[in-house]
């Protein structure tokens, strides 16, 4: 067996072993005691996200500056240290361990509350956060290693697909089993969301890693699709992921942190449903406008597009409910930091959502495909609204959890948010100027019918806009560093109790009642 695969076996025994003994440690404590919260996981969940968002920050802005500066961090002799080693690091961590743990911090805390009971499965939580923390290990190791299958967002070898497969059915039993026992008869939307998360990403994971293992001792495998199947299998997968990991699962947290924090209503919740069903039902079926003039049939490419350009209208039906809940609260979006974080969140929403279906259409593709338009467009959504709405909740999650009567410092929550934001628009707005620029060079032709540009020429001409970027990084990891440092200490301070830590004597909060 391959060392990895060995580094893996060992890791998964030790934590299994280790959860045992923890279970046997709590003597007569029952973990199926239905009368508190389990808090304590999505504590563990919380300083997870932020210790993941932290590296996968920081490995993105080492990789900005290897493109700005191609000799830093390079040795000839190191391989792990590489820009193709790297990149897929820092885009599982940021998406996947980062993101991951913030859905999985904050899903059991949300059911929990909305449904009024503990979370179902006794131990089994723990075991879906420890299972998901050690396959970002496995996979993250293995990416600094070279074990990888080489399709975006679905690198890590089919030992760790496999392991992650029973995390996350693991993970689907205990949110469903957390609903089922509810005591409040409503199912509130954003569980809806979660749910419809936690099931699609199952699909997704599973069909797109159908692969052939060359030994069962061996990390090597191929997969079961070949060609233009596997292309549009993979970017079934890769578009969907966006649009239920990072999309359906995020939105689930915007449609219970926003209310709870502002203490408002959801503005529409005959909205909320539309939203859900709606998007639902389109997201599915755009992914094959990531294949735009390549061998995918033609026919397949319009019905993406199509797909695509029909989402706007209720990924904006989605925005427009989250910013009108603040309705009648207008003031907090001045007076609270993190108010005005999430508010923004759902701004870069609205703009990556619009311009998402934009460059669908097969002749502004024609234009973005393969440039850096496409990596502003990414960030955009990712630092914007990914980002800034995972701060908000763990802003929140961090005060309620320990039971503060406040944040440590709103100030330096002030900093963070005008750093990172900042931050975002020194990343964007050089990538977008380098990502038109580079597809403008691309298309340039002499009198005689000749490229007007080489390639170096498109390269060397971004070279600025890298420096630009790596500057906007380092303001969004900075802003990182404040938050986290904030978190700490709003933790390890002292505040007034909170109420609503049983679910039998804490009613169900009236700001997430429907609205109409």
């Amino acid at each position: 067996m391959g060392a990895h695969a060995w580094l893996f076996l060992g890791l998964a025994v030790a934590g299994l072993l280790a959860l045992a003994l923890w279970a046997g440690s709590l003597g007569d404590r029952d973990p199926f005691d239905q009368t508190v919260y389990e808090d304590t996981i999505v504590k563990f969940g919380v300083t997870a996200s932020m210790f993941w968002g932290i590296a996968g920050f920081l490995v993105g802005l080492i990789i900005a500056l290897q493109l700005a500066f191609p000799n830093i961090f390079y040795f000839e002799q190191l391989g792990w240290t590489n820009f193709g080693r790297l990149r897929p690091l820092h885009t599982s961590a940021v998406i996947f361990a980062f993101g991951g743990n913030v859905l999985l911090a904050t899903s059991f805390y949300v059911v929990q509350r909305t449904c009024r009971t503990r979370l179902a499965g006794g131990m089994w939580p723990w075991f879906v956060f420890w299972g998901y923390n050690l396959f970002i290990v496995i996979a993250g190791t293995g990416y600094l290693m070279g074990v990888t299958q080489s399709k975006e967002y679905a690198e890590p070898e089919w030992y760790a697909d496999l392991w992650l497969t029973i995390v996350w059915v693991a993970y689907l039993l205990v949110f469903l089993g957390t609903i089922w026992k509810r005591k409040e008869p409503h199912i509130y939307v954003a569980n809806w969301f979660y749910l419809s998360f936690i099931v699609t990403i199952a699909m997704l994971h599973i069909v797109n890693n159908l692969t052939l293992p060359v030994t069962l001792t061996g990390s090597k495998s191929y997969q079961l699709f070949g060609g233009v199947q596997d292309a549009l299998t993979q970017w079934w997968y890769g578009h969907n992921a966006v649009g239920f990991f990072l999309t359906t699962g995020f939105l689930a947290i915007m449609y219970y942190f926003i209310p709870k924090r502002v203490q408002r209503p959801v503005y529409s919740y005959r909205l909320s449903i539309v939203h859900f069903w709606s998007l639902i039902f389109i997201y599915i079926w755009a992914g094959p406008h990531h294949l735009h003039y390549t061998a995918l049939p033609q026919w397949a490419q319009t019905l993406g597009m199509t797909f695509s350009v029909m989402l706007w209208m209720p990924s904006w039906g989605g925005m427009i409910n989250g910013v009108m809940t603040l309705s009648g609260a207008w003031d907090r979006l001045r007076t609270d930091p993190v108010v005005r974080m999430m508010v923004v969140a759902l701004a870069f929403y609205g703009m990556s959502t619009f311009e998402g279906p934009l460059m669908s259409v097969r002749a502004v593709n024609a234009l973005s495909h393969y440039t850096e338009w496409g990596i502003a467009h990414v960030h955009s959504g990712s630092m914007g609204w990914v980002g800034f709405i995972s701060f908000g909740a763990l802003y929140c999650a961090t005060q309620w959890l320990w039971k503060r009567p406040s944040l440590y410092s709103l100030k330096l929550v002030e900093w963070h948010f005008w750093l990172a934001t900042i931050g975002i628009l020194f990343y964007i707005v050089a990538m977008y100027f380098a990502g038109i620029l580079e597809g403008l060079m691309w298309r340039a032709y002499n009198e005689y019918g000749f490229l007007e540009y080489s390639f170096v020429e498109t390269v060397e001409a971004k070279h600025i806009s890298y420096i630009i970027r790596a500057l906007g990084g380092s303001l969004y990891l900075t802003g990182a560093l404040i938050m986290a440092y904030n978190l700490v200490r709003t933790a390890l301070g002292h505040g007034a109790a909170a109420e609503g830590t049983r679910p039998v004597d804490a009613p169900a909060a009236a700001t997430l009642q429907p609205a109409e």
